[in-house]
């Protein structure tokens, strides 16, 4: 059986301030996407081992390099370790600018690698993108 692909977004970061802006940023870009917010890297890898044995895969996966619990990167790869979920993909969303986190995420199975925005509305246009490219749709264009 295929699984249900759902075009939510599984956002694995533990800054609650963060998260308020890129609930509020998804709001004006598409309200029809369903966010959930899973602030720890062991309890997102549960979220998805439970969505798993219901047979049902997110749209995307935005992941935080640093995670209480299990670190993004450990998180990593454990999820591109599992065939159910190879296809998802999965952006590295993180305030780290090395070179060297940069290359390990890419080398474990991150689709990408953004560093967090410095501003909002950086943050929508980031945001607008990435659902444009992973999910394969043009979505409202929100004059900023």
């Amino acid at each position: 059986m295929q699984p249900l692909i759902k075009p939510d977004v599984v956002i694995i970061e533990d800054d609650q301030d963060f998260c308020f802006l890129v609930e509020k940023a998804m709001e004006q870009i598409d309200k029809g996407i369903k966010l959930t917010f899973i602030n720890d890297g062991r309890r997102g890898l549960e979220f998805l081992n439970t969505n798993r044995e219901k047979n049902i895969v997110p749209g995307m996966i935005l992941l935080d390099l640093y995670l209480p619990g299990l670190s993004g990167l450990d998180l990593l790869r454990q999820i591109k370790g599992i065939n159910f979920f190879k296809q998802v993909p999965v952006i590295l969303f993180t305030t780290s600018d090395s070179a060297k986190d940069k290359k390990t995420a890419l080398e474990y199975g991150a689709n990408a690698y953004y560093t967090k925005p410095p501003g909002y509305n950086d943050l929508i246009n980031t945001l607008r993108s990435l659902l444009e490219n992973y999910f394969h749709t043009t979505l409202n264009k929100t004059r900023l």
